[in-house]
């Protein structure tokens, strides 16, 4: 497979020290560059971005203008995607620009004006473009959803329909995402032609261990507390409510624990730095709303913690796919109340993952028996 695609990939491949493709690359690829419709779940580290960028950096002809469109819900997301187009189009000649609401109108149309033959942008900022005649998308002939159940809600279906459909009709339209709900299958296939359905469900990913520790939802600080100073943990948190972050924050900081945060009401350069701190290590630990569970992905998070309950079971998936990436291990927390734990174990069971209940005893995460054996 990895043969028939164009050198420059294949030296970008070598360098990069991958040894085979994953599962959904290796069923992906092949779909998209016979120009296929297609509708692609598989879960979250199994390298579904490079399932998508390679068909479409081997498609793209450079010498002429715009030819791709790739959608992500979040503006992280669609920088995350940037930077991985940018590693593999290295010495292609394949120019692309990222286009996201919150950044500098001005700085966009300079940057379109450079004729990039493929943008990466949140649905809102593009289509506004569109309507004003700047991005031209005629010679469009793919269009990727990236978390495409993300870019199907409410909220966002609107504008990804008429991106579609500002398009010529011989366009291919790939959907990938970690979950996807027959709902969300439907309204894809009413933007395709005889789409191709991939679902793989056996991942790659390491051993990831599901544990909880009980509690009284005032004690969660004290437990978050704990988690954060961990030896050699590097930890994702998450929580419901922006509000309530900026108090766990303030009181973290005060026991002088190396924490940040991230949500979306955050200005774009803050949100940036707080990620790139936790990605290089300077952070043990970012205490996120879900805006920091779609699709991002940061290298060695060795745990996820759960201080708020997850609202469905495709939230906790998604949080929990933080975590065990590409072959590492990981452990996946959660911190409940007696509500919480009831609705937990039945999670668990649906998932069919064993859960254990855990607790702190000298620092350290421990089982009862533990605690009574020393």
């Amino acid at each position: 497979m990895l043969n028939n695609l164009k050198p420059f990939l294949q030296e970008v491949w070598n360098k990069s020290g991958f040894q085979s493709m994953t599962a959904i690359q290796d069923r992906a690829i092949p779909a998209i560059l016979e120009g296929k419709d297609l509708i692609a779940e598989s879960p979250t580290g199994t390298g579904k971005t490079l399932a998508y960028l390679l068909p479409i950096l081997h498609k793209i002809e450079a010498d002429k203008s715009l030819q791709a469109i790739v959608l992500a819900s979040s503006q992280e997301l669609v920088m995350q995607i940037f930077q991985e187009f940018q590693k593999w189009s290295e010495g292609s000649g394949i120019r692309g620009t990222s286009i996201i609401g919150g950044a500098n109108p001005k700085r966009q149309l300079e940057k379109l004006k450079k004729r990039p033959q493929i943008i990466f942008a949140t649905p809102g900022r593009l289509l506004e473009l569109i309507k004003q005649k700047k991005v031209k998308m005629h010679e469009v002939k793919l269009i990727v959803l990236d978390e495409g159940d993300q870019l199907l809600i409410p909220e966002h279906i609107d504008y990804v329909q008429n991106i579609i459909k500002s398009t010529m009709n011989d366009r291919q339209v790939v959907l990938f995402s970690a979950t996807l709900k027959h709902a969300v299958e439907n309204l894809a296939k009413e933007m395709m032609k005889e789409p191709e359905v991939l679902r793989v469900t056996k991942t790659e990913s390491g051993k990831v261990e599901h544990i909880y520790f009980h509690c009284e939802r005032r004690d969660k600080i004290k437990l978050l507390e704990k988690i954060a100073r961990l030896d050699d943990a590097k930890s994702l948190a998450f929580i419901n409510d922006i509000g309530e972050l900026e108090v766990f924050k303030e009181k973290l900081k005060y026991k002088e624990l190396s924490v940040g945060i991230l949500h979306s009401d955050m200005k774009k350069l803050d949100r940036q730095a707080a990620l790139k701190a936790f990605r290089d290590g300077k952070l043990k630990m970012l205490v996120a709303t879900d805006v920091a569970a779609r699709g991002l992905d940061i290298q060695g998070v060795t745990h996820v913690v759960h201080i708020d309950f997850p609202k469905n079971l495709s939230q906790y998936v998604h949080r929990a796919g933080r975590t065990g990436r590409m072959g590492a291990d990981g452990t996946v927390i959660s911190l409940v109340t007696d509500r919480e734990e009831r609705e937990l174990k039945r999670f668990c069971r649906e998932l069919n993952i064993p859960l254990h209940k855990r607790i702190f005893y000298k620092g350290q995460i421990a089982t009862e028996e533990q605690k009574v054996q020393r």
